[in-house]
């Protein structure tokens, strides 16, 4: 593929774009199309990020997905706590499947002053579920809240620096910083700054089973679970593209068929995010 050709056919499609990288053959190749941060918030895709934090402790058997909430978080359950709790899994917090009935904690939008509490785990823990955990599918970035805090309580580390260790630095990851609650745990469902140079790396560790530059960072069987399961990487055209957008268009997506990842930053609406997937899909026929 033409780096250069990539980047001038979508700078005639007009899109509001900030960064963008690819990933292929080992090479990365960074475009900026309009002055921008060095780190950008990545939104939603950080959720990727979360899913690979849980891997780790997968790997190193301190946890399964089919741990319970209940037992990880039990000293932390108000008394008043719904009885659902006692039936969700880490696995359910994974794939929007805990029990709620409608999105919260989202930073992003919400004013967080308005929060009744600054103790976002209570805030979370208190939450009702109106449907038994496994049973209906809500997207809510509580969910991913909850996976920051399993990971930071199960690694006795927060879940930024197990990154930092396992992940960051051994793939050379630059400039990175976590959006924090009051108690200093990273939100988890979003608010991770960092450059689409960097962001790409990770859908490059998913297209090679685990391995960056001969180095294995995280177990192919958890990689195959993953896309097995459609934790946060989710197909997103017909001929095979797999990824994970964030709002106003990010995105961080990548071909096995081509063993390419494209990540990017943006400001654009979700019809103009479609149209440059389908773009990259079209990109990744050839």
């Amino acid at each position: 593929m033409n780096f250069e050709e990539i980047i001038c056919s979508i700078a005639r499609l007009g899109l509001n774009l900030y960064d963008f990288a690819m990933y292929s053959d080992g090479r990365i190749q960074t475009h900026r199309f309009q002055p921008c941060n060095n780190c950008n918030n990545s939104y939603s895709v950080a959720k990727a990020f979360v899913v690979t934090a849980v891997g780790l402790l997968w790997d190193d058997g301190k946890l399964n997905v089919t741990d319970s909430l209940y037992n990880i978080f039990h000293d932390s359950l108000p008394e008043n706590a719904d009885p659902g709790w006692r039936l969700a899994t880490i696995e359910h917090a994974l794939t929007h499947r805990l029990g709620f009935n409608e999105g919260f904690l989202d930073i992003d939008v919400d004013d967080t002053n308005a929060y009744p509490t600054t103790d976002y785990l209570q805030l979370v823990l208190s939450h009702s579920l109106v449907y038994l955990p496994g049973l209906h599918y809500q997207y809510s970035d509580a969910a991913y809240y909850l996976l920051s805090r399993v990971v930071s309580q199960v690694a006795e580390e927060s879940m930024s620096s197990l990154l930092l260790h396992r992940i960051f630095r051994p793939m050379e990851f630059r400039e990175i910083a976590w959006s924090c609650c009051p108690e200093e745990y990273p939100i988890g469902a979003t608010g991770l700054y960092i450059s689409a140079e960097d962001m790409v790396k990770l859908g490059a560790l998913y297209l090679y089973g685990g391995v960056w530059n001969g180095r294995r960072l995280i177990s192919r069987e958890w990689v195959d679970k993953v896309l097995a399961n459609e934790y946060e990487f989710h197909a997103m055209t017909s001929n095979g593209l797999i990824g994970k957008g964030g709002m106003y268009g990010q995105a961080l997506i990548f071909s096995r068929e081509k063993n390419t990842a494209f990540a990017w930053h943006a400001h654009i609406e979700n019809g103009q995010s479609r149209q440059l997937v389908e773009y990259i899909d079209e990109v990744c026929k050839k």
